[in-house]
């Protein structure tokens, strides 16, 4: 490691990266972001992209079989939802789910309850749900009202029919190496960052944000892959020195362009669940993830991108544990 000394930029900083050693004069890395986008020379690929759009495809082919497989021995696919007032997020993401189950054959069921409906309605409506032999997997879509508790609601689901994996119990799951049934954002993750090709054993991976369906089952579910987890909150100490060590980064947060490029190793695997709303400099709203995603691609050797990374694969997720509950 060199001593402080004026960068290219004309700021005093710590080289971070250096390869003179090993490949004379190729580049050298300091930790502004200025260099990390112009000193890299041009002739260095940039970061491959993980397209979630095009693994969700494949997921949804794979699904139909199954679905047709099924469908040919007499039964069905079944996926019951449960909507909660008016809320225009949760009833956009329902009128996508008609059209993405459609595609793979799954019948779905939205049982649609007033904003005034108390706690004792919706857990009535998920008993009657739960026993209802027809119903294979069942959700809950968030925000309920206020006032009502959606850690109890999400506890009643049967737990062979929580297609979202959020009763405790299928979270749980994690901890014993079985992937059945647990959080879809989690799963999308892991297997966008298998795609890539990476050796997972014995990687470093870091996770930002240690939420109960994203961060904490991704931390678990990396650890059964036997990388090196290190999962980091908005109080950890010394962040961005952990982040640039991390050969594998996850970051789910929810603030726009918290990462980056200084703070991603070289070649590392970046999986952006962040979705957060911002306003252009024209006066649009546009979703970005948690990643400065134009400038990490330069540095990263795979990225998620937002919109178009783990969106796609955690509904596609969705529908293969409705799949597997039904099987």
């Amino acid at each position: 490691m060199k001593d402080p000394q004026l960068c290219h930029c004309g700021s005093l900083q710590l080289w971070i990266s250096c390869c003179r050693q090993i490949l004379p004069r190729r580049y050298v890395r300091c930790s502004c972001t200025y260099c990390i986008a112009v000193i890299l020379p041009t002739s260095m690929a940039e970061a491959t992209i993980i397209d979630g759009r095009e693994l969700a495809g494949a997921v949804r082919a794979e699904l139909s079989d199954r679905v047709a497989s099924i469908v040919e021995h007499g039964r069905s696919v079944r996926l019951d939802a449960v909507l909660v007032g008016s809320d225009q997020g949760a009833a956009l993401y329902a009128k996508n789910q008609v059209k993405a189950c459609g595609e793979v054959g799954i019948d779905y069921s939205l049982h649609e309850l007033d904003e005034t409906a108390s706690q004792g309605d919706i857990e009535a409506k998920i008993d009657e749900l739960n026993a209802d032999t027809s119903v294979h997997a069942i959700m809950v879509h968030m925000p309920l009202p206020e006032g009502v508790d959606a850690s109890a609601i999400q506890t009643r689901i049967a737990v062979d029919k929580d297609v979202e994996g959020v009763n405790p119990a299928n979270i749980g799951n994690i901890d014993f190496a079985r992937r059945s049934l647990v959080p879809g954002a989690a799963l999308a993750v892991l297997e966008m960052i298998e795609s890539t090709g990476i050796e997972i054993k014995g990687a470093r991976a870091v996770c930002v944000g240690a939420s109960t369906i994203v961060g904490k089952p991704v931390a678990v579910l990396l650890m059964q892959a036997e990388a090196t987890v290190i999962s980091t909150n908005k109080f950890t100490r010394d962040h961005h020195s952990l982040t640039r060590d991390a050969d594998i980064l996850v970051t789910a947060a929810g603030v726009p362009n918290l990462i980056t490029a200084d703070q991603v190793k070289q070649g590392a695997v970046v999986i952006d669940v962040g979705i957060n709303q911002v306003v252009g400099e024209d006066g649009k709203h546009r979703t970005v993830g948690d990643v400065d995603f134009e400038a990490v691609k330069a540095v990263a050797g795979h990225i998620s991108p937002v919109p178009g990374g783990v969106g796609p694969m955690t509904v596609a997720m969705l529908l293969r544990n409705t799949v597997q509950a039904a099987e």
